[in-house]
């Protein structure tokens, strides 16, 4: 997928083989989402799911930020909201991807910017980076999946304290609860993210998506059909090309070649 597919306010960059990055293009307003700006993201969602050349996805802001979340400019002038038809608020947090994203935040993620990077698989923060649910300190609710993630993601008590004062949350204290995969020196975040992209992007494709979807669906499984449930997912990628291909290149000591068939 080309820039020339999306609204400047969304930029769209393929750094290396098997790793797409989308950068929010509003620094004016701390990457602030607006409509036009959710719904270009949940179009480049579709596209490199689509993809198969795309393993990874790596989401990121412009210019030091995140994002700020809503873009209550446009909120208070028309009532715009970024909610797109399909993936939801901000493009991304109702059905984020199938492909494995990772969010790499710099500056702040707070609100909606905080319920964007709850919606990835992983999140890379540079150090000085800080997050939080600030909603109710203007009489609002986290209502773009913060309120419905935080709570499987931290124990409860500290999901609840953060959600009821809306304070502001440390790189450093989200990665000592399990919320933040990686810590980045201050402007290396999005370089930390692809690194963890590259890693990622080395295995069977076919592989990754159905661990990540066995991860995602298994919560709502109910402990007799667990197994039979999974087996569902697994088995084709058991009988599947890569999964001979991994196999042979294991027994030849050489780096396997996916095609994700």
């Amino acid at each position: 997928m080309s820039t020339t597919e999306a609204p400047a306010s969304l930029m769209i960059d393929n750094p290396m083989d098997g790793v797409a990055v989308l950068t929010i293009n509003r620094p004016a307003a701390r990457n602030a989402v607006d409509l036009a700006t959710a719904q270009a993201i949940s179009r480049a969602l579709d596209a490199l799911d689509d993809d198969p050349n795309c393993r990874v996805i790596v989401l990121t802001g412009a210019g030091g930020h995140f994002s700020a979340g809503m873009d209550l400019k446009a909120f208070r002038a028309t009532g715009e909201r970024p909610v797109d038809d399909k993936r939801g608020p901000f493009g991304l947090v109702r059905i984020p991807p199938d492909t494995p994203i990772i969010a790499a935040v710099e500056g702040a993620a707070i609100g909606g910017g905080f319920e964007i990077a709850l919606s990835c698989d992983l999140i890379v923060a540079a150090e000085d980076a800080v997050f939080g649910l600030p909603e109710v300190q203007r009489g609002l609710t986290a209502a773009g999946g913060g309120l419905l993630r935080l709570p499987s993601r931290i124990p409860y008590h500290l999901a609840m304290e953060a959600a009821l004062t809306g304070r502001r949350l440390t790189a450093r204290w989200c990665a000592e609860h399990g919320l933040v995969n990686r810590i980045a020196a201050q402007g290396r975040a999005l370089a930390t993210a692809l690194d963890l992209a590259e890693e990622i992007s080395g295995n069977g494709p076919l592989a990754v998506q159905a661990s990540k979807k066995v991860i995602i669906e298994s919560g709502n499984w109910s402990t007799d059909q667990a197994f039979e449930d999974q087996e569902a997912i697994v088995d084709p990628v058991r009988h599947s090309a890569d999964a001979r291909e991994g196999a042979t290149a294991f027994a030849e000591k050489r780096r396997p070649v996916w095609t994700g068939r």
